[in-house]
Order: C-alpha cells, then sequence, then structure tokens
C-alpha cells in the first residue's frame, strides 16, 4: 500500500513506520522535521504542518490509507493544538480523497469498571491528563464521522519499546490486562495491531485497543 504517516518520527509513529516498510508497503513520512528521519528504500520524508489543512490534503492526495501518529506533546496548549490538529487530518484525508484513516489512541478514555474511564480515576498522573482529555475527545469526533472509515487503535496504560513478539491480545472499549494486573504493551506490537488493521480492516469505524 501507498501509505501517508503522520508524526512518523515520534515515539509511536517511529515504530509505525519501521513495522510498515519491513512489511512492504511505501511510506510517506510527514514531519515536523525532516532532518530526524534517514533516508531508506520505500520512503519519502515531507515536512508537514497538521494545522494547514489545505497543503496537507495536497501532500495526502493519492495514498491508499493515513495512519496519524500526531500528538502535539510538544505543544504549550495541548488539548486545544491536539484537537485542531486532528480536525485537520480529518478535513484534510476527505479533501484528498482518501477514505481510510487510522489513528492512535490514547488509553486514558479505556474502562476500568462499567462508565468508569482510565482518566477519571483518582490515581490518574495529572502531566499526561490534557492528552488523555484531548485523545477522548478525538474518538468522540471520530465517531461522529460519517465519510471516512476510521479506526483508532488504544494502547494499553504503559507502553514503551521493547520486543516485537506478534503475541497480544485485542479489544474493545476496556483496559486490557495480564494476569498480574498490568496493562502493558511494546510500541512494536502496538506497531504490529495498527498494521495487521490496515491490511485487514478488522475495525472499520471503530476503536479498539491492544495488550499483554
Amino acid at each position: 500500500m501507498n501509505i501517508a504517516l503522520i508524526g512518523a518520527s515520534g515515539f509511536i509513529g517511529s515504530g509505525l513506520l519501521k513495522e510498515a516498510l519491513a512489511r512492504g508497503h511505501h511510506v510517506t513520512a510527514l514531519v515536523a522535521h525532516p532532518e530526524k528521519l534517514a533516508p531508506q528504500p520505500q520512503l519519502t520524508v515531507l515536512q508537514a504542518d497538521v494545522q494547514d489543512t489545505a497543503a496537507l490534503a495536497a501532500q495526502l492526495k493519492g495514498h491508499d490509507a493515513v495512519l496519524s501518529a500526531f500528538s502535539g506533546h510538544a505543544q504549550q496548549n495541548l488539548y486545544d493544538y491536539y484537537l485542531d490538529g486532528i480536525r485537520s487530518i480529518v478535513a484534510a484525508s476527505k479533501a484528498a480523497g482518501v477514505e481510510r484513516l487510522l489513528v492512535v489512541g490514547g488509553a486514558g478514555s479505556l474502562e476500568v469498571a462499567p462508565g468508569v474511564q482510565v482518566v477519571d480515576t483518582p490515581d490518574f498522573p495529572e502531566q499526561w491528563k490534557q492528552s488523555a482529555l484531548g485523545a477522548r475527545e478525538a474518538l468522540r469526533l471520530l465517531q461522529q464521522e460519517q465519510e471516512l472509515n476510521w479506526s483508532m487503535l488504544s494502547p494499553s496504560a504503559l507502553i514503551a519499546p521493547g520486543e516485537r513478539s506478534g503475541r497480544f491480545r485485542l479489544g474493545l472499549d476496556q483496559l486490557l490486562v495480564d494476569a498480574d494486573g498490568k496493562s502493558h504493551i511494546s510500541v512494536e506490537d502496538y506497531a504490529v495491531a495498527m498494521l495487521d488493521e490496515l491490511e485487514q480492516g478488522a475495525h472499520p469505524r471503530q476503536r479498539f485497543t491492544v495488550g499483554y
């Protein structure tokens, strides 16, 4: 496939880039700082501003799918900046005629009990709250989207670089925990789950999650 990957040099985006290239896809990496990515076969690197919808639409045109690992973590007003970016990515995808959009979500909107989401629990870290609330609102925006065939993949509570095992579980709206009560996934296995979704399309217009 011909994939446009937004945020390809970031924490999760770099894992998605590695997995997509390993599977033989051609990737257009849309990043704020192209110098962060070394040249590779099947890789085109473009400087992009997700807030410039018209310019982004021109860059997305001709691709089979858009993968968004956009986070906006370096911004001071993270919540608004992230949501403005997601709205722009949705609008640009539609303007470019790309119907398939896959979005890196957050764990904060997963349920730990009926009606209780991770972000609303007393121990949720304050420094991650704006990011989690933004991702929750992004999910709500996508759920109202009628034109795009979107999917959002929420990681487990802890996501960190590790092993590409290919062994994990998928769920929908509930936080996944292992036998020891730990909710975790490696960046590498998260990328496997996301690229599986791109290739197989098992969760159209759904949020789903991955964990051990």
